[in-house]
């Protein structure tokens, strides 16, 4: 066996209970997660437990949360929508893309200060 990583035991749609959509909106790819309480939660799948316990330790993004746990981001969301429902998470809407950088004035800039030598 060459050096791929163990595939998982238990396929994606049984992790997500089978459902096609999470009981909420959709939770964007950049969207940051993070535990409210960190505590053990026993009363958890093991699905939701392994995404609430790696959430203990600090917030990911839902996209770094599903290479974390070796799922389709699309399953992942079903997870942390579940447990955004129950109390569990936190979402906070990814930050917006800065604007777009004026290329004119980047150039005077860049004029001015060979000017400055």
């Amino acid at each position: 066996m060459t050096g791929l990583p163990p595939r998982r035991m238990v396929p994606a749609y049984l992790a997500t209970g089978g459902r096609a959509r999470p009981g909420r909106a959709s939770l964007d790819r950049l969207t940051v997660l993070t535990a409210v309480d960190p505590s053990p939660a026993d009363d958890l799948g093991p699905e939701h437990r392994s995404l609430h316990e790696l959430l203990g330790a600090g917030a990911l993004t839902l996209v770094e949360a599903a290479a974390h746990l070796r799922l389709p981001v699309s399953a992942t969301g079903f997870l942390a929508a579940d447990l955004v429902d129950a109390g569990r998470l936190q979402a906070r809407t990814p930050i917006p893309r800065a604007q777009q950088i004026d290329h004119a004035l980047v150039e005077r800039l860049l004029v001015g200060l060979r000017t400055l030598r």
